[in-house]
């Protein structure tokens, strides 16, 4: 494979426009089981003297249980020609088919981790931490709105090991 691993300190990157207009695919999983759920919110940053990554997971989505099963996970961005792949894999549940079948990725496996060839960026994580939001940490309770159904994401927060092109 033609992957080229970077130092995110390193690029010029948007990746605040890239998480909000890009979309990613949250990866989890193995060779043998994975799942990609697509994903418009997460954050990137610094904690405990670590870059890391955290995106956030509906307790029903099947990329969850992958995540909760695995040390690893990966984000990986595309450009807008995959917009239909992210729509797809954001819409269709891991759990009831076989998403890769059905749209034009090719997963990759490499480092404990699942990615894609056709991605401009991936980055891999290692899990550090969960926690569920909790109804009564929300200040803002106009938010509360975004879960409707009670369905509080997941923060799962993954220190940057390394990063592709």
């Amino acid at each position: 494979m033609d992957f080229k691993e970077i130092n995110l300190e390193n690029e010029s990157l948007n990746l605040f426009s890239m998480l909000k207009n890009d979309w990613f695919l949250l990866t989890a999983g193995n060779e043998e089981k994975f799942n990609a759920m697509t994903c418009s919110w997460g954050f990137l940053g610094v904690m405990w003297n670590k870059n890391v990554v955290m995106p956030v997971v509906r307790p029903q989505r099947y990329t969850r249980e992958l995540i909760n099963s695995h040390d690893y996970f990966t984000i990986s961005f595309f450009d807008k020609k995959y917009k239909k792949e992210l729509s797809f894999c954001g819409s269709h549940s891991g759990r009831d088919m076989d998403k890769m079948s059905q749209v034009e990725l090719t997963p990759v496996f490499m480092n404990n981790a699942v990615f894609y060839k056709e991605a401009k960026l991936t980055i891999l994580a290692k899990k550090l931490f969960v926690n569920q939001l909790d109804e009564t940490s929300f200040i803002d309770k106009s938010l509360l709105d975004n879960y409707k159904e009670k369905d509080f994401h997941y923060q799962y927060i993954g220190e940057i090991i390394k990063s592709y092109k």
